[in-house]
C-alpha cells in the first residue's frame, strides 16, 4: 500500500501508534493535532485519505467533516473517523456528516491497515 494520508490526532501516543503502522506499510503519514490546521492544511494539496479524530482541540472532528463535505474540492475525499466514543449516536453523527468509515479506539492493527487499504483501493 503507498499513498499520502493525513492523520487529524491530538494524542501522541495514538497518532505515532498510527503513523508507524501505515509507514510501514508503505504511506506517507502527515501529523496535526487540531481541526483549524486541518483546515487550512487541506487548502493546499490534498492527501489520499483522511483519518480524523472524534474530539479535537479548536474544531471537532464533525465540524472538520462537515467543513471537507461542503467544498467540492474535498467533497469524496476519503474520510476514516477515529473516536475513542464509541457510541451509537456517534457514529450516527459521522455517517450523517458524510464519512467513509468510522472505527472505534482502541482498533487492532491488522485492522487499522485493512480499512485504510481499503479505502485508498475504492478511493472513498
Amino acid at each position: 500500500m503507498a499513498g499520502r494520508v493525513l492523520l487529524i490526532e491530538d494524542e501522541t501516543n495514538i497518532a505515532e501508534a498510527i503513523r508507524f503502522i501505515l509507514t510501514r506499510d508503505g504511506c506517507e503519514v502527515e501529523v496535526l493535532g487540531d481541526g483549524a490546521a486541518a483546515l487550512e492544511r487541506l487548502s493546499g494539496a490534498l492527501p489520499d485519505l483522511v483519518i480524523l479524530d472524534l474530539m479535537l482541540p479548536g474544531l471537532s472532528g464533525l465540524e472538520v467533516l462537515a467543513a471537507l463535505r461542503a467544498d467540492r474540492r474535498t467533497a469524496a475525499l476519503p474520510v476514516m473517523m477515529l473516536t475513542a466514543k464509541g457510541q451509537g449516536r456517534d457514529r450516527e453523527a459521522a455517517e450523517r456528516a458524510g464519512v467513509s468509515a468510522f472505527m472505534a479506539k482502541p482498533f487492532a492493527n491488522a485492522e487499522m491497515r485493512a480499512k485504510v487499504r481499503e479505502l485508498m483501493a475504492a478511493g472513498g
